[in-house]
């Protein structure tokens, strides 16, 4: 438990409280600023957890209300070369191995695939973005520990204050590609972490 919170994985909760209230907890959480995050919690969570393709966690205060949430799944991901210094290059090299015709890693690796806090919660009770990495990496090094592995990765949208987020000192994300969504017209950033 940090800071009052307990982190819960989503199968938990719907098998102690049910499934309709489950719906009515997950309703309740608010995402305005990023409405892909909302509508993901609110009607797939659930549904990706039970088909085993990704668990989220939710992040519940004392008073019972999610706070935030995180949602992790396993991935492979290609990452090249060419962007990286000599110590990332080393340090992938445990994981993968690079292919020489690609100049590319193939690694498997965790992906945080949504990230998000509930905007529902009075500011002063808002749960702070490094709060919940912190989370979300404790959660992760207890798969790592049962597992193995040691890449996560992420992609959020092209915005100076997300990627500031995900590239600072206390988090220490790499950026290692970008694609384009068609579907909502955005350009998503790739990065990676080792931990």
């Amino acid at each position: 438990m940090i800071c009052g919170h307990e982190i819960f994985n989503i199968l938990d909760i719907a098998a102690a409280i049910g499934e309709t209230n489950l719906k009515k907890l997950l309703n309740d959480f608010s995402c305005p600023r990023n409405e892909e995050i909302q509508h993901f919690v609110r009607n797939h969570a659930y549904e990706f957890a039970r088909k085993k393709l990704s668990v989220t966690y939710l992040v519940v205060n004392e008073e019972n209300y999610i706070s935030a949430i995180f949602t992790l799944a396993h991935k492979a991901v290609e990452i090249g070369d060419a962007q990286l210094s000599n110590v990332r290059r080393r340090k992938i090299s445990r994981y993968a191995t690079l292919d020489e015709k690609s100049g590319s890693y193939m690694v498997s690796a965790f992906l945080i695939a949504q990230f998000g806090k509930n905007y529902n919660m009075n500011v002063e009770k808002r749960m702070s973005g490094d709060v919940l990495m912190d989370l979300a990496f404790e959660v992760l090094g207890k798969v790592q520990h049962d597992i193995g592995g040691g890449i996560v990765y992420l992609e959020c949208e092209d915005k100076p204050a997300l990627l500031k987020f995900y590239q600072n000192e206390r988090n220490g994300f790499t950026p290692f590609s970008e694609r384009y969504s068609v579907s909502d017209h955005t350009k998503y950033i790739q990065l990676f972490n080792f931990f």
